[in-house]
């Protein structure tokens, strides 16, 4: 599967959910349950400074004891997240998801945020290939191929 991510991301809504790097905790936890999304990214202007996801809410405010209205994101959100260029292979990108264990990939062209992959993504990607070889295979075998 030498698909680079930038298929992938042409695919997918090209929205990616930030914040500012001034934002608190609430503001961000707020964007993500608005826009039903599990992260947003953190921007300085529109430099990629962090992420902040769900498990940021749970482990790094809430188990905390933190308050978020007053919390700011910069300080619980992860920092210099690891991030891909668009030219990654889905493979690669996929066992780095699984190496590293984590949910979201940040996509980055020449130091500009161009996307956001996450892991559902991956395996929506994998299901639809997987689903059209299998019904191309079915259609050689059964003798309706166009070849």
């Amino acid at each position: 599967m030498k698909i680079p991510i930038s298929a992938l991301i042409a695919q997918k809504d090209p929205v990616v959910h930030s914040v500012p790097v001034s934002a608190s905790a609430q503001v961000a936890a707020e964007a993500m349950a608005q826009h039903r999304v599990g992260c947003v990214v953190v921007l300085d202007g529109d430099h990629l400074v962090g992420i902040f996801t769900e498990r940021d809410v749970l482990t790094r405010v809430v188990a905390a004891g933190l308050d978020a209205r007053t919390t700011p994101v910069s300080r619980v959100m992860s920092p210099q997240p690891l991030t891909v260029a668009p030219s990654l292979p889905l493979e690669k990108a996929m066992a780095l998801i699984s190496e590293k264990r984590m949910r979201h990939l940040p996509v980055l062209d020449a130091g500009r945020l161009v996307g956001l992959v996450s892991i559902g993504d991956l395996n929506k990607w994998v299901v639809e290939h997987l689903q059209y070889e299998a019904d191309t295979l079915r259609s050689y075998i059964s003798g309706q191929y166009p070849g």
